[in-house]
């Protein structure tokens, strides 16, 4: 497994975890900001949502970053 590859899974772990939608899916599994009480970001529950918050809010980078995987893999074949 080269680097290459590894940038290409986590670059389709941050696709996966941008698409989720917080009404429709997170928020009836009781993975909402909104319903956690204050003081739980440092559980493993907390990291997790605030990895999905990130993904999400950092949508326009992810697609700079699927623009070059695309390029890169279009010139290498």
């Amino acid at each position: 497994m080269g680097l290459w590859t590894m940038f290409e899974g986590f670059l389709l772990l941050a696709n996966a975890l941008a698409i989720l939608n917080e009404n429709r899916f997170l928020s009836p599994r009781g993975w909402s900001f909104a319903e956690g009480p204050p003081g739980t970001t440092k559980s493993l529950k907390g990291q997790i949502l605030g990895l999905i918050y990130v993904a999400q809010y950092s949508r326009l980078l992810l697609i700079v970053f699927n623009a070059i995987t695309i390029v890169v893999k279009l010139v290498s074949g």
